[in-house]
């Protein structure tokens, strides 16, 4: 099912109350998240703030699961942990929150409020981002031919 038809009726569902499984598609939060591997846990959103992972429209009927990187009144920017470039939207676009991620087939959450998550995230986001394009590159080109997916 396309996401234009699939994502409003997962937010529909979480604006109820419900929590979402959601399968990820895309290559925007590589390394840590993989197409078609991984899933998502999503929620309400109760407030957001910078280092978030989210799931936003960015445009009508085009959402992300991205990382908000600066949020500046009703402005969020948000990026991909996958990507150089940002992505803009507003502050009621933001539609849910991402608890946590099932990675690699497992059963257990990765929550995005534990440790492992919140290293990962200093670590890739903050002291790693200048070389992000390098790594990514290798990441790409060398580590996935070879070891194929973190």
């Amino acid at each position: 099912m396309e996401n234009a038809i699939l994502l409003p009726e997962v937010v529909a569902l979480i604006n109820e109350g419900h929590t979402v499984t959601l399968r990820l598609k895309g290559f925007s939060m590589r390394p840590f998240l993989e197409d078609n591997r991984d899933k998502a846990l999503l929620t309400k959103v109760q407030q957001i703030h910078v280092g978030d992972a989210v799931l936003a429209e960015t445009a009508p009927k085009h959402f992300v699961l991205h990382r908000i990187v600066k949020i500046n009144g009703d402005a969020v920017t948000l990026r991909g942990d996958g990507n150089i470039g940002c992505e803009h939207c507003r502050r009621e676009d933001v539609k849910a929150f991402a608890i946590g991620f099932y990675r690699k087939g497992h059963s257990y959450l990765d929550k995005t409020n534990g440790l492992k998550w919140r290293v990962y995230s200093f670590l890739w986001c903050r002291l790693l981002r200048p070389f992000r394009r390098y790594l990514l590159a290798a990441y790409r080109r060398i580590w996935i031919p070879l070891f194929g997916p973190m």
